[in-house]
């Protein structure tokens, strides 16, 4: 690429990319370190919490004299919503892939280590030789590289054995640790960009559909071309591949415990309390992001569904259309104008045959209007005073009875540790329903408040109700995991 070319698509970066005007704003300082305050401890923020926060940092800082504004918190959010540094689904807020990138270079410039030279290169060593070993057409070729790298591991079987237990200076394992941190925390960065794919999608489709006259059939065909086109893109595969890695129980299990392991040993002290706090609930964040890349998924469909159903898409082309036709008669009046005397004019009275079907209009004028008495329909006539009874009924203390939630809490937490992951019906298998549905419920809550993740298949868990009847239900099948339950179930918002 020459200079022009290069300085070009830096020129166009420059200008467009998100990640490159926040670290260019006025404020960015503040807007950054804002960011990365709010979602220090969680993924998703409430954008009323936000703002409550964001006014009280505004706030503090005009009384230190270090931020002087006179903008208003929801102000702030909402530009950066528009900007593309934060997004807003179902009045929570989330990073997005341009912020990420943004703190991610602070980050790098605050904790960039010229030390883990030694630790890159035999990452990149190793990446080389089981690509090599991938790539290669040569069955002898593949062979022969498995064959060194199986020598090289039974010399260091053959090693320890021999009592020879080699040790990592304090300086390796510094680097090797550091390491390990900053691979992990970039994993969220896939997550970001599936969702500004997915939005992007549903975008493209929707400017397709009023743009063109296709069928439903057509529409829809394009909807499933572009889902299976998501997956095959570099954010999507990565993605992909990252989930079949997490439903893997034997792999998810044995990397949870190797990080439990490393975090409980004297290396763990190279860390900052922030650092290791990440890395110990990896797996519990790595589930949860996931889960939202779901819900978006799901939320896409969805919403492309109802806006075929529904005919908002007729209704837009409809817009469209007369929007084109009003285009032409305006070039036509432009056209036509005349002079009087007094410049070009154009007669006000033309008519231009336009009209948009909208269906009756009910209210004619203003004085049509008439505000509904709330008590209008409110008939008391059969309403009899009856004096409250000391003694519940039986029907009450029936409805007494219900299932406790926490207790089913703690009982798919036993099972969990017991048995390992496994889903609400592996669990209905391990302690079967008996109280019908009000406890399938129980466990739907178990598996929504820990942020369990959520597969695209469903299951069918069979249940007993009070009565003795056998039931069976259709569900969502959620992965539960141990590590998902914090060390005090009392603390669940059940």
């Amino acid at each position: 690429m020459s200079f022009q070319q290069k300085q070009a698509t830096y020129r166009r970066l420059y200008s467009e990319h998100a990640a490159w005007k926040l670290l260019r704003a006025d404020n960015a300082p503040y807007i950054l370190a804002f960011i990365a305050d709010l979602f220090s401890e969680e993924s998703e923020i409430s954008y009323g919490r936000a703002r409550i926060m964001l006014d009280a940092e505004i706030e503090r800082s005009r009384e230190l004299g270090i931020w002087s504004t006179e903008t208003s918190a929801a102000t702030y959010l909402n530009q950066w919503i528009r900007a593309g540094w934060l997004r807003e689904m179902d009045d929570a807020l989330t990073k997005t892939d341009a912020s990420e990138i943004a703190l991610r270079f602070c980050k790098g410039l605050d904790e960039r280590n010229s030390g883990t030279t030694a630790s890159h290169l035999r990452i990149v060593q190793e990446a080389v030789r089981d690509l090599a070993v991938a790539i290669s057409p040569n069955v002898d070729e593949r062979v022969t590289l498995l064959e060194s790298k199986k020598a090289e591991i039974q010399r260091e079987i053959d090693a320890l054995q021999a009592g020879v237990v080699p040790e990592l200076s304090e300086v390796e394992q510094r680097e090797r640790i550091r390491e390990i941190y900053q691979l992990a925390s970039v994993l969220t960065g896939d997550f970001r960009r599936v969702e500004d794919e997915i939005r992007v999608l549903d975008k493209d489709l929707r400017v397709q559909i009023i743009e063109g006259d296709a069928s439903r059939g057509d529409i829809l065909l394009s909807v499933m071309e572009k889902e299976a086109l998501l997956s095959t893109t570099e954010a999507g595969s990565a993605f992909e591949g990252f989930f079949q890695l997490l439903c893997d129980q034997n792999r998810s299990m044995e990397f949870r415990e190797q990080l439990r392991s490393i975090l409980n040993r004297p290396v763990a002290k190279q860390l900052s309390g922030s650092q290791q706090q990440f890395l110990n609930q990896l797996m519990r964040e790595l589930s949860r992001e996931s889960d939202r890349v779901f819900r978006i998924r799901r939320r896409t469909e969805e919403g492309l569904r109802s806006y075929i159903e529904s005919g908002a898409a007729a209704e837009n082309q409809a817009v469209d259309r007369l929007l084109s036709k009003l285009e032409r008669q305006a070039v036509l009046l432009r056209d036509g104008m005349r002079d009087d005397g007094l410049g070009l004019r154009v007669d006000l009275k033309t008519e231009t045959t336009l009209s948009l079907p909208v269906g009756p209009i009910e209210i004619k004028s203003p004085e049509a209007m008439r505000l509904r008495n709330p008590d209008d329909k409110l008939d008391t006539s059969g309403v009899e005073e009856k004096a409250n009874s000391r003694e519940p009924s039986a029907h009450v203390l029936d409805c007494l009875d219900a299932v406790q939630v926490r207790e089913i809490a703690h009982k798919a937490f036993g099972s969990l540790k017991e048995h390992g992951p496994m889903s609400i019906a592996g669990l209905a298998a391990k302690n079967p329903l008996k109280s019908g549905l009000e406890e399938l419920v129980a466990y739907l809550r178990v598996a929504k408040a820990v942020g369990a993740t959520a597969l695209e298949q469903k299951e069918e868990v069979a249940l007993m109700d009070k009565q003795g009847v056998m039931l069976k239900a259709s569900i969502p099948t959620y992965l539960l995991t141990l590590d998902l339950f914090p060390e005090d179930i009392d603390e669940l918002s059940l």
